[in-house]
Parts: C-alpha cells; sequence; structure tokens
C-alpha cells in the first residue's frame, strides 16, 4: 500500500518530534540513577498515569482485542481479565500505596526490603531479577511481533517472500526507531513521549469510532454477527455460534480453547484475583509506582490509568471490529481456514479509514507501540544496574557509569527480545505464555509475601525458581507435550498443556513449595519484618509482628481496612468494566445499554470517591518519624 502524501507526512512528523522530546528531556535523566529510573520522584501522578495508560495501550494487544471483540462479541470484555486488567483497580486501592511505601527503586530491591540481607535474601533479589529480565524478553518479543505485522501492511516495499520474515524485518525498522530515544532519555523520556503519545492516540481513537458509528447501522451489523454477540452474559458455552457464517472463527474459538466459556471464566476470574493480590510484576508497571512523589499519588496514578484509558481505547477497538465485521468479512474468508485474524486490525485501516485521520491513527498506533517498547526497556537496566552491577560488582561507581551502563544493557535485552520475536509467529502465542505460564510461576510467592509474616526468603526463592522452571518448559514443545502425557495418567486425555488450564497447576505445585521451604527454614528476622509492618502496615496474618511492635509502640494500631478494602476491589472491577462496555455500546448504537454503562460508572465514582479516595493517606498517622529520614519521603515527616 502507498500512503497518500498527506499521511507519509503525518507519521514522519510525529516520529520526528517523538525522538526529538525524547532527547530534549535526556538531560534531566542523565544525571544519576535514580533520576535514569524513577525520574528523581519529581514526576506528576498524572503525568505517570497518562504515561501508564499509553504504555497499556500498545498495537500488539489492540490487534489481539480487536480480535477477541471480533471472535467473542461483549463477552470478550472478560477475557483480558487474563492479565488481568483489573489488576489496576486493587493497585488503586491499596497495594500502589503499600508498594510505594517502600520507598524502594526496583522490585528485587523491595525484597531486601521485606527479607533482609542474608544469603536467602540474596538469593531471592537474584530469582526476582531473573523473573524480570524473562518478563522483559517476552514483551518486547511480544512487541515485535505485533508492530513487524502492523508496518508491513502499510509500507509498500516487499523486503522477503516469506510474509513473517516480511513483518520481522519491518519490526526492525521501527524497533531501531525507538531505541533511541529510550536509551538516552530513561523515565524522564519514557514519560514525557508517553503523555504526547497517548494525546495523538486518543484523538485518533475518537475519530475512528465516530468513522463507524457513521458508516454501519445497527441493521448492517445485525445481518453479519451471529445471536448472543451483543451480549454481556456470562455463560457456560461460548454464546456465540458462527457455523454457517464464518467457519474459521469457531475454529478459532475451539483452538484458543475457551469453548466452555463458564469454565474458563471460572479460571480467569480465580487467576486474576490471586495475580492481582500479588502486586504489580517487576516491570514498567511497578517502576510507575515507584515514581510517584507520594504514597498517596501512587493510589491515585493508579485510578487515573483507568478513567483516561478504557473510554478511547475501546472507541478504537470497537470502530475497527465494526468496520471489519460490516466491510472485510468477505475478504476474511477468502483467506480459508488459515485466517490470520491480527491481521483484521491492519486491514481495516488500510481500506476504510479517510486519509488524513488514517496518518494520524498510524501515528498514534505507532506511538502505542513506541510507549510500551519504551516502557518494558526502562526496567531492564533498572535490575541489572541497580540490582547486580551496583550491589555485587560495583557498589561505589560514579553515577554517570550507573547510567552509560543502562544504556547498554538496554541495547542487549532489544536486541535479544527481537532474535525471540524471529521465531515466534503470533501475538496470541507469546501473551498467553506471559500472563498465565510466566506470571503462573510468580503468584504465590507474591500472594505470601504481602500477607504472612512467617513465609522468608527461602521460601520465596525456590518458589519462584520452581515455577520459571515449569513455566519455561510449558513453553518448549516436546516439554509442554511431556507434561500433557504425565497429567495424562491421572485420567485427562491432553494432546499439549493449555497455558491459562496450567496455572492452577502451577499456583498449587508453586505454593507448596513456598509454605514447604518457609516452615524448614528460620523465619525472617524479627528487626527486618518490624521495620516492614511498621512502615508498609499491611492487613493479613501478621499478629506476631504486630505484638512485637507494640513493645516499642504502645499506641500503634493495626490495619483494619480488609473489608474495605474488598468492597472497594468489587466496585472497582465493575465500574472499570462498564467504562470498557460502554463506548462498543455506543459504537454498535445500543444507547440504551451505553446509558446503563455510563450510569453504572458514575455511581461507580461516587461510591468510590467515599469510600476509598477520602480514606486514603501517605502513611499511618503513628509511623515513626526515623524511618523516613533520609528517604524520598522525608517532606510527609510529621511535626511535633
Amino acid at each position: 500500500m502507498n500512503l497518500p502524501l498527506l499521511d507519509i507526512l503525518i507519521v514522519i512528523a510525529f516520529i520526528c518530534s517523538t525522538v526529538c522530546v525524547g532527547f530534549w528531556v535526556s538531560a534531566r535523566a542523565s544525571k544519576d540513577i535514580n533520576s535514569y529510573f524513577l525520574g528523581g520522584n519529581k514526576l506528576k501522578w498524572y503525568m505517570l498515569g497518562l504515561s501508564n495508560a499509553s504504555g497499556m495501550f500498545d498495537i500488539s494487544g489492540t490487534m489481539w482485542l480487536v480480535y477477541l471483540l471480533f471472535v467473542y462479541g461483549l463477552s470478550s470484555v472478560y477475557i483480558p481479565w487474563l492479565w488481568p486488567t483489573f489488576n489496576q483497580i486493587f493497585l488503586m486501592v491499596f497495594l500502589a500505596t503499600w508498594l510505594r511505601r517502600s520507598g524502594v527503586m526496583t522490585g528485587a530491591e523491595w525484597i531486601i526490603f521485606r527479607f533482609g540481607d542474608d544469603r536467602g535474601a540474596r538469593l531471592s533479589n537474584i530469582i526476582v531479577v531473573a523473573f524480570a529480565l524473562v518478563g522483559v524478553i517476552g514483551f518486547l518479543a511480544y512487541g515485535f511481533i505485533g508492530i513487524g505485522k502492523f508496518a508491513s501492511v502499510f509500507f509498500p516495499w516487499k523486503l522477503s517472500d516469506d510474509p513473517h520474515m516480511n513483518d520481522v524485518y519491518y519490526g526492525l525498522g521501527m524497533t531501531a526507531i525507538t531505541t533511541f530515544y529510550i536509551i538516552k532519555g530513561g523515565m524522564f523520556s519514557v514519560v514525557f513521549t508517553e503523555v504526547f503519545q497517548f494525546i495523538v492516540t486518543t484523538i485518533a481513537s475518537i475519530g475512528v469510532g465516530i468513522i463507524a458509528m457513521n458508516s454501519v447501522s445497527p441493521e448492517m451489523l445485525a445481518a453479519v454477527v451471529p445471536a448472543g454477540w451483543d451480549s454481556l452474559a456470562i455463560n457456560w458455552h461460548v454464546n456465540v455460534d458462527w457455523a454457517g457464517r464464518f467457519d474459521a472463527a469457531n475454529q478459532k474459538i475451539a483452538a484458543d480453547g475457551y469453548s466452555l466459556f463458564g469454565i474458563f471464566f471460572m479460571l480467569m476470574l480465580f487467576k486474576g484475583v490471586l495475580l492481582s493480590l500479588a502486586g504489580p510484576a517487576p516491570n514498567y508497571d511497578m517502576q510507575r509506582v515507584l515514581s510517584t512523589q507520594s504514597p498517596r499519588d501512587a493510589a491515585k496514578m493508579s485510578g487515573f490509568v483507568t478513567v483516561v484509558l478504557m473510554f478511547p481505547r475501546y472507541m478504537l477497538i470497537a470502530g475497527l471490529t465494526v468496520l471489519a465485521l460490516a466491510f472485510f468479512m468477505t475478504d476474511l474468508k477468502a483467506m480459508g481456514p488459515n485466517v490470520d485474524f491480527e491481521q483484521i486490525l491492519p486491514f481495516v485501516l488500510k481500506n476504510y479509514i479517510p486519509s488524513g485521520l488514517l496518518g494520524l491513527l498510524i501515528a498514534g498506533l505507532l506511538a502505542a507501540f513506541m510507549s510500551n517498547f519504551a516502557a518494558t526497556v526502562n526496567a531492564a537496566p533498572a535490575y541489572v544496574v541497580n540490582d547486580i552491577y551496583k550491589r555485587y560488582i560495583n557498589p561505589n561507581a560514579h553515577p554517570k557509569r550507573y547510567v552509560y551502563l543502562s544504556y547498554v544493557v538496554s541495547l542487549i535485552f532489544i536486541v535479544t527480545g527481537v532474535a525471540l520475536g524471529f521465531y515466534i509467529p503470533s501475538v496470541n502465542t507469546v501473551l498467553q505464555w506471559i500472563v498465565s505460564g510466566l506470571y503462573g510461576g510468580y503468584t504465590a510467592s507474591n500472594v505470601l509475601k504481602w500477607y504472612w509474616w512467617r513465609f522468608n526468603a527461602y521460601g520465596y526463592f525456590y518458589g519462584m525458581a520452581v515455577g520459571i522452571v515449569l513455566a519455561l518448559a510449558l513453553a518448549i514443545p516436546e516439554a509442554n507435550i511431556a507434561v500433557a502425557h504425565g497429567l495424562n495418567l491421572f485420567g485427562l486425555q491432553l494432546e499439549k498443556v493449555d497455558f491459562i488450564y496450567a496455572f492452577p497447576w502451577l499456583f498449587v505445585v508453586c505454593l507448596i513449595t513456598c509454605v514447604v521451604a518457609s516452615l524448614v527454614t528460620a523465619p525472617t528476622d524479627m528487626a527486618i519484618l518490624k521495620k516492614f509492618y511498621l512502615k508498609v502496615r499491611p492487613w493479613g496474618f501478621w499478629k506476631p509482628v504486630h505484638d512485637a511492635c507494640l513493645q516499642d509502640h504502645p499506641a500503634l494500631q493495626k490495619n483494619t481496612n480488609f473489608l474495605r478494602d474488598m468492597v472497594n476491589v468489587v466496585v472497582g472491577i465493575v465500574w472499570q468494566t462498564s467504562l470498557v462496555a460502554a463506548p462498543i455500546f455506543l459504537v454498535i448504537h445500543y444507547y440504551t445499554e451505553f446509558a446503563l454503562c455510563m450510569g453504572v460508572a458514575a455511581l461507580g465514582t461516587l461510591f468510590l470517591w467515599k469510600n476509598w479516595y477520602q480514606h486514603l493517606q501517605d502513611y499511618p498517622a503513628d509511623v515513626p518519624n526515623e524511618l523516613l529520614v533520609g528517604t524520598n519521603d522525608a517532606h510527609l515527616i510529621k511535626k511535633s
């Protein structure tokens, strides 16, 4: 496809401006390691919220969500709980505040804060770094695959006769451009460029939604979709049947393993709640929380992400899906049984979006790729430089050395992630492994670390190590088949182990490992536990530590907010889901349902304002001032 001159100029102007903004702010990022990774804790919460929203507005994820809405209809609003998308609600309500109170720079540094600095804690530190870096490589490959598929549709040059390699070569070009400003600017560059990119993406997304509303009538849509496509109901089986309309869609549903939607939904909810209770994984999401100016700001930032992200993103997803259903179905059917649903997004843009808006939308989606890629890359050097090089190799190096080494580490991880992308044909393949396989091995250790005082560093290390090994094994076809054959001894009939259905097994194995390893080794030093408890003040099973703290602080109050927090979580999930469904109903002209969703969102906002926002605090009123001296939160010390 040859883009019109106007669209080419818009895309070139956007790319140039993004790179320029990144380099413009890079001077602030290069002062020291804290400035590079956390922006010196000087970035406003709403800027970080926009940045986080932009980082989640990634092109690979958008391709995946368009495919889900196309095939599964309105019930697809629940499938992103695989991430889970509602982890932002848990962060907003309590976990972002707890995490930010630690005052650390990375997830591995948090391990030292929680478990101390003995041999077990050092092993745990190393295993967190390993998990984070495996995750970074996986997410880089995921983004690389998506941008290659997207770019190859719009650029006119055929670089290879192999379609997959053609996607790969275009992915290399876009990755190279993005790499320039990421490496140079660190967190400052990432945040400032992502705010700019989010504005562009939002304008384009709303424009696509309006075009779809004006181009596709309810009658046109009803003529092509099966019964149940427009329903939010959760049924035992998938409530859409494409038989006779588009048989390839039914084959895709069967291949995904979502046909028994009731079982899938329960597994997804089980997994989502546990993973959300574990807190953010050591990636860009955690870095945003740790970059805020205060614990209250961390909570506000996490809530703000839902407010600004959901509506424009789903205007785009719904608009592209509706246009594809109305005008692209014949082309999809012509592909036969090997339909690539991930190509819906670029093909709809190519054929049905007018010049001008097309250029803006391509720029916006390139922005989405750059945002997600930049945020992911920025997480890698934080762990290698801060948690390996600075801690174990050269703790007294000049601040500039750490920054320069971060440039090198970022480049190494970009090359590694891109190399992996050469061998993965599908966005969905790597996505399923990350959210269910890799995170399945992560969950048990990271739930227990917040809520059980007796859980120690050895339990954390062995639980994480077993989880990572099992997740990597499931990603290798031969090992996956061997595991399936082993499970068949229990009466199952499996040819392979699907990642989502493997999650409960992974979680149970890792949970047993965590508990046993903790109980057969000595508990964490009480002085370490007391410092953690006094500063973070989690609810959960902390009575022995609370009683020990009372000896030095007789007025100490324990956290009794569990019930209120859980009510806020439930309301928050409904609130978030209504903001997802509302723009879809708007685009398909279901105005009554749209009004109901917006009404639910309004009531949820009012409830959360009273029951969450008005109770926010940086630290408990009785936190000892000495715990804040010399930290980034010294300005919050109470004056006596």
